[in-house]
């Protein structure tokens, strides 16, 4: 959910707003390739992307208010990565925070596809998620809304927003499309991290109908989200490949200016 209404937004364990725009490619055995923004109030606590102390097989950007992330990769190169669904009011009382999801999955001594399936059967104790994880080999799509479910992603592009994987909202389709286009001449992960880039809101025609008002959901139909308290926080590009992957996270002020780029070669 990019947005709350400012009775709520404080309760930020049951709505947490992570990572609210992606878009990848995957070629089984050949790339893992993405683009994000992760979408949060600007008065949130946040630690930009490194090795984590107490987790050091995690690299990781970390929300200090709960300890979670928003997007992860492993010094095993599995990668993980969330969304909200934009669901006003759904959701049991006092869920632990969806952010420890990936730190689950990336931490977990098993193999992707039993570690996700342990998160399958852990899925309802939370407010309704989107999970995309796994590694070169094998990725899979996890969600709790309407209720739990998870299936394995097949090969090619795929883009994910606060809906269900490749809703065609107008800001994830167009995410598909910069991807694709990127794909086509590839750089680096820096430039893969600005490749969201859109600040414009969309049509009204073209909005999505989540129940949060015509003037927030054209505020949240823009790729990259600027407003007073709350906007894109931080964007990430990563190229994960079979024996190394290279991930950059860019990071942004409350007037969308650049404050910050972290690059990193993970090597097992």
């Amino acid at each position: 959910m990019p947005y709350c209404k400012p009775e709520e937004k404080n309760d930020h364990n049951k709505i947490g707003l992570y990572m609210c725009l992606l878009a990848f490619d995957w070629q089984p055995n050949q790339h893992l390739i993405l683009s994000a923004n992760r979408d949060e109030f600007y008065q949130r606590p946040t630690l930009p992307l490194a090795a984590w102390p107490d987790e050091p097989n995690i690299i990781a950007g970390r929300d200090l208010e709960h300890k979670g992330t928003w997007l992860g990769v492993s010094k095993n190169l599995r990668f993980a990565t969330l969304t909200n669904v934009r669901a006003l009011g759904v959701g049991p009382n006092n869920p632990p925070s969806r952010g420890e999801l990936i730190s689950l999955f990336l931490s977990s001594p098993d193999s992707p596809d039993v570690a996700i399936k342990q998160l399958l059967d852990r899925a309802e104790l939370y407010a309704p998620f989107n999970f995309i994880a796994g590694d070169i080999r094998q990725v899979w799509y996890l969600t709790n809304y309407p209720e739990p479910r998870l299936e394995s992603v097949k090969a090619g592009t795929h883009s994910l927003s606060n809906a269900q994987l490749d809703t065609p909202w107008p800001k994830a389709q167009l995410a598909q499309q910069q991807l694709e286009d990127w794909l086509k001449e590839p750089k680096d992960s820096h430039s893969l991290s600005l490749l969201l880039n859109r600040r414009e809101p969309f049509a009204d025609e073209q909005l999505p109908d989540t129940g949060v008002g015509h003037s927030f959901e054209k505020l949240l139909s823009a790729q990259f989200i600027q407003s007073p308290n709350y906007g894109t926080r931080c964007s990430t590009g990563l190229i994960l490949y079979a024996s190394e992957a290279f991930i950059s996270e860019t990071s942004w002020g409350s007037e969308g200016e650049l404050t910050g780029v972290i690059s990193k070669k993970i090597q097992p």
